[in-house]
């Protein structure tokens, strides 16, 4: 059974929308399909958590829009708009700094891994 997405990756939906989005404009279900992707299938964010947050990000300023005909379907692409690439080396930073923090206090000298129950 494939466990859920777990609770500390709060922040990695918006972060990983960012990133995807410099490479190249894509409509919603293409990014949701792309993280998993991108992923190894590790990572399975749903359109109920991405929609939301290309909504966030396009009233902030960070992506636009626009209708598009794609495949013989209309649908809404969004890019990354000069603040969003601003948020995103910001936000990339700020997650390199908590993976280095996390793997030191996990992984420095003396930390073992738990046993398993």
């Amino acid at each position: 059974m494939k466990r859920s997405n777990p609770e500390f990756l709060n922040g990695v939906p918006e972060l990983l929308i960012l990133r995807l989005l410099a490479e190249r404009p894509m409509h919603g279900y293409d990014l949701v399909q792309s993280i998993r992707r991108a992923s190894n299938e590790e990572l399975a964010f749903g359109e109920g958590c991405i929609y939301p947050l290309l909504h966030k990000l396009e009233a902030s300023g960070h992506l636009s829009s626009r209708r598009e005909k794609l495949d013989g379907r209309s649908r809404v692409v969004y890019r990354v708009t000069a603040r969003g690439q601003s948020r995103l080396v910001e936000t990339w930073s700020e997650w390199r700094r908590v993976v280095q923090a996390v793997n030191q206090a996990i992984g420095g000298a003396g930390h073992a891994c738990p046993a398993s129950a």
